[in-house]
């Protein structure tokens, strides 16, 4: 099994969102992440449910 975890940083870039909006969804709980020590990390699996939620609030 392979995961994938990207920065906040990486994650912005990938939605090209900024920094503070990643946190932003971060903290509402729209998008899922996991801590790693002091680090904040979102998996390939978060952000997938995350775009995904994106297609159905768009339905």
């Amino acid at each position: 099994m392979s995961v994938q975890a990207y920065t906040v940083e990486q994650v912005a870039e990938i939605l090209q969102i900024g920094r503070d909006k990643v946190y932003a969804l971060i903290r509402t709980g729209r998008l899922r992440s996991i801590k790693i020590g002091k680090l904040r990390r979102i998996t390939d699996q978060h952000l997938a449910e995350f775009v995904a939620s994106l297609e159905d609030a768009d339905r």
